[in-house]
């Protein structure tokens, strides 16, 4: 697929079209019928709704939010939910399409989707934030189900807003309907383990990269820009595996220590301060300079489009395993590639969280339960496993590995279709 150069990189931010690109390049590469590619660009349905909150103070708010399901042809649409002031009914529909593709390359039985409410949750009450929770439910109720659609938390959302969904969607049915929502409570169905998902998966994709590159993990620099849920167990699990994490941040600002910090105690300063930055011993850095550190393994675990062409000149990881979905764009990607360094993509690299989902929705609807240390293994396996599928490819096709990733997955999504006879 031909790339365009830095210069258009403003022109390309959009995520829709980054993800329709990757489609497009993965569909060409393996020589498919148009009808693929048609079908695959995008959502089969969106649903914009919108969801009238009564406020503390008496005022009532309407917030929009949206559903978006993109592929069903090998299962139900799954993908996360999040609230966020900025989110956008395009980054809706790029999500939902990388769910597919992320759920493909790990042969999960799913398609793919993603729901967003637009809102700032840090401004909103306990009572407001169930009461929009359960609105959104409400609104969406006609298109979800267990075998319909199955979302879970994603920015900004937790274990509790599943729950009160959760119990709202039930009330909806009037019977119990815990495999509605995964990342739930433990008490109500949620899996262990599941809450370190995405970052446990991260790492264990990273690990694996690094056997192969003959990195030794003992003493690795590590740079996590995010220091969320999915950055800050990443940190943690390769702090403890010996490597150096050497630079966090969050939303706030990025800190530095080049002998290394301690994952814990940075995570304890941020509960107890509201952020990293700050932490006594680290120097206060920019984000392009973070994303720029020498070091051995770059996690990027925050947003979409961190890594543009204007910064992929000077990353210097040999690693990048990417926590967070879309944080590369396209022509920052090719840069990486023809530099040498090996990208591990979301849609890989991030699929610990769904995988566990996965588990979750399969112990839900069996009614028997694993314990964390059987998750774990199951994840780790199913990781593997995946890493090797599509660095076989990335040898074999010397492409990068995130179309390496799109081919593989596109291949099985349109298999699917194919048989189901989708494309005539």
């Amino acid at each position: 697929m031909k790339t365009e150069g830095p210069q258009v990189v403003e022109q390309t931010l959009n995520p829709f079209h980054i993800c329709q690109r990757q489609v497009l390049g993965a569909c060409q590469a393996l020589g498919l019928e148009p009808a693929v590619y048609e079908i695959l660009k995008q959502p089969l349905r969106v649903m914009e709704i919108a969801v009238p909150v009564a406020m503390d103070d008496g005022r009532v708010e309407t917030f929009i939010g949206w559903r978006s399901q993109h592929n069903d042809a090998l299962g139900p649409y799954k993908g996360g939910l999040r609230f966020h002031p900025e989110v956008t009914m395009d980054e809706v529909k790029a999500l939902s399409m990388w769910m597919t593709f992320k759920c493909a390359v790990l042969a999960l039985p799913y398609g793919g989707g993603k729901g967003a409410v637009r809102c700032d949750p840090r401004r909103l009450s306990r009572g407001e934030l169930e009461r929009l929770s359960r609105g959104f439910i409400q609104r969406v109720s006609p298109i979800v189900g267990p075998d319909k659609d199955i979302p879970a938390p994603d920015v900004y959302t937790n274990p509790q807003i599943m729950a009160w969904m959760v119990d709202e969607f039930s009330r909806i049915r009037e019977y119990n309907t815990f495999g509605l929502m995964t990342g739930k409570p433990l008490i109500l169905g949620g899996s262990a383990g599941r809450s370190e998902a995405t970052g446990r998966g991260c790492v264990y994709t990273c690990l694996e990269a690094m056997k192969r590159l003959g990195i030794p993990v003992e003493g690795a620099r590590v740079v996590v820009q995010g220091f969320g849920n999915a950055g800050s167990v990443a940190a943690r699990l390769m702090h403890e595996r010996g490597a150096r994490v050497i630079a966090v941040n969050d939303s706030r600002g990025s800190i530095f220590n080049g002998q290394g910090l301690e994952p814990a105690a940075v995570l304890e300063y941020k509960a107890q301060t509201g952020s990293v930055v700050g932490f006594p011993g680290a120097a206060a850095i920019s984000n392009d300079e973070l994303l720029q550190l020498e070091c051995e393994v770059l996690i990027p675990a925050a947003m979409e489009n961190q890594i543009t062409a204007r910064i992929a000149g000077g990353v210097q990881a040999r690693i990048i395993g990417e926590a967070a979905n879309g944080p590369t764009t396209p022509e920052a990607d090719q840069i990486l590639f023809d530099r040498g360094r090996l990208v591990l993509p979301d849609i890989l690299a991030s699929a610990g969280g769904v995988t566990v989902s996965y588990f979750e929705w399969v112990q839900n609807q069996s009614g028997y339960y694993w314990p964390e240390e059987e998750i774990n293994q199951k994840l780790e396996i199913w990781m593997v496993r995946a890493f090797n599928h599509v660095f076989q490819m990335f040898q074999e096709q010397k492409v990068p590995m995130r179309h390496a990733a799109f081919m593989q997955a596109v291949k099985r999504v349109a298999d699917g279709m194919r048989v189901r006879g989708w494309l005539g």
